[in-house]
């Protein structure tokens, strides 16, 4: 194995990758690209009968949306490919055909029912049954056969697996970088199926063998692995190689806390747990999120850099990315946080950025507004300007339409609780008056019009109540938004008058 950095990341593709998977994927390329390293994605499709279409493709769009290029990988061929494991097939019988001569592990043809009968029987006696040292040499395989009876039955082609086998009376001592040292018992191991008659290998022999093959230095993975840590590292042993350095990730967990995160959480929550949208499951992508937000959020789910800071880019992660510093427990999903960030990320962006989803959604409305102002909607400059007054109140872009339609449509309607604050019997009288001061106004903008109002209603002995939140409300139909005079001053003089009017007739 050569000194250099190598990790991978190995999904299967069963169905779409959840944002936990995008975590492991995201924690390997930090430490990756943090030492110098390669970043592998090697595809574990050895269960052909749980394969996906469409699932490999989902993974590596996912990968790429959330900016975790992986330098080989299907479609980035090296040496070290191919990286689908069905391609991979003619590797693992020489390697288990090794362990065997070796007698690292042994032919067994015990039939399914004849393992369910063994199951019974233990239950009955409040057992477990566990295919290992204790009761191995009673089972039907090669190591309580003859030669002659072995060979019979191979030439047969009778159906058999290959299992490993586990010492007895042993302990393990392993280190893993989060959680430190680990010792495990071998006589609490089984005899793991390594590889079928049928030509597949189980996840254990393929696993070994392609991080061998592939010279992975370092293999980060899920916390749910750790029960297989032992027979991997004993499979290490067994062929005699270097085994790489393990780090064992901890569980994103539930809102609530207890239980790992799931797809059912996300729908009874409302929020997604895919990055891309998978079937009728939303994904961050469609919902709105950016890839820099998605990725700064997972990066603290379970990992604290030792500061105050919250707020990091990829190349900022990559600089102060270390695995000692991965928590051992598992991480709290918050959806109120992921938010945050979004709205963060969202503030970072230039207005002439956002403007071009804002208008996808302009002419959805457009379609179905009939008093939609249209050469508003094709004014790329007016509508950066006005995703710049609102900006700051959305964590979406999604959210700006609700934010500032009233820049586009003149209110057809108005908040029944402000009209009964705001709208006083006085109110039409005053709105009258101020009809002409506005006509009169040579340049309609923000600061002109306000020193225009604010001087009239001194002189007029009003107050600012009696004539800046009425004005607001015919303006924007309720008593929210920025500035009111950039309101005005944005959509006209000729247009702030007509709503004046309109809502005279109206209230």
């Amino acid at each position: 194995m050569s000194n250099k950095v190598r990790v991978r990341f190995a999904p299967s593709p069963t169905g779409p990758l959840h944002i936990g998977g995008i975590r492991t994927a995201l924690y390997n390329y930090l430490f990756a690209k943090k030492n110098k390293g390669d970043f592998i994605l090697r595809i574990e499709d050895t269960d052909q009968n749980r394969y996906v279409q469409g699932a490999e493709d989902y993974i590596i769009n996912s990968l790429n949306w959330c900016g975790l290029y992986f330098d080989e990988g299907p479609g980035k061929e090296s040496e070290h490919g191919p990286f689908r494991q069905s391609e991979r097939k003619s590797l693992y019988k020489k390697y288990a055909d090794l362990l065997i001569s070796s007698g690292k592990a042994y032919y067994a043809f015990d039939s399914p029912e004849s393992l369910n009968a063994h199951r019974k029987e233990h239950e009955k006696k409040g057992k477990t049954f566990i295919y290992n040292w204790h009761n191995r040499l009673k089972l039907d395989n090669s190591l309580s056969l003859s030669p002659e009876e072995l060979q019979r039955r191979l030439d047969n082609k009778e159906n058999f697996v290959v299992r490993f086998y586990s010492p007895q009376d042993e302990v393990l001592l392993i280190t893993d970088i989060i959680r430190g040292d680990i010792q495990i018992d071998t006589n609490t191991l089984d005899d793991k199926v390594l590889f079928k008659s049928d030509g597949m290998p189980t996840y254990h022999l393929a696993n070994i063998v392609d991080d061998h093959l592939m010279e992975i230095s370092h293999v980060i993975r899920g916390e749910e692995w750790l029960p297989s840590l032992a027979l991997h590292v004993l499979l290490y042993e067994a062929f005699g190689w270097q085994a790489p350095k393990f780090a064992h990730l901890p569980l994103i967990m539930k809102p609530e806390g207890k239980g790992k995160l799931s797809k059912r959480d996300g729908e009874k929550g409302g929020f997604p747990i895919f990055p891309l949208s998978w079937g009728e499951s939303l994904g961050y992508k469609e919902a709105g999120y950016f890839p820099e937000a998605v990725v700064n959020f997972l990066a603290l789910l379970g990992w604290n850099p030792g500061t105050e800071q919250e707020f990091f880019k990829l190349d900022e992660l990559i600089e102060n990315f270390d695995l000692k510093k991965v928590h051992k427990s598992g991480a709290r999903f918050d959806p109120e946080k992921t938010k945050w960030y979004n709205h963060h990320y969202l503030q970072e962006q230039e207005d002439s950025i956002l403007l071009h989803s804002f208008k996808d959604i302009l002419f959805e409305k457009l379609s179905a507004e009939e008093s939609f102002d249209h050469a508003r909607t094709n004014d790329d400059e007016y509508i950066a300007k006005v995703i710049s007054f609102i900006k700051e109140r959305a964590s979406f872009v999604h959210e700006f339409w609700e934010l500032s339609h009233y820049f586009f449509q003149t209110p057809n309607s108005y908040n029944e609780r402000a009209v009964k604050k705001q709208w006083k019997d006085s109110t039409p009288a005053i709105l009258n008056k101020l009809i002409p001061l506005l006509e009169a106004v040579q340049d309609f903008s923000s600061p002109d019009v306000e020193e225009v109002v604010k001087n009239w209603i001194g002189k007029e002995g009003l107050s600012f109540g009696q004539v800046m939140a009425p004005l607001r409300l015919v303006m924007v139909g309720d008593l929210k938004g920025p500035h009111l005079f950039d309101i005005m001053a944005m959509i006209g003089q000729e247009e702030s008058i007509k709503r004046i009017r309109l809502a005279l007739n109206k209230l």
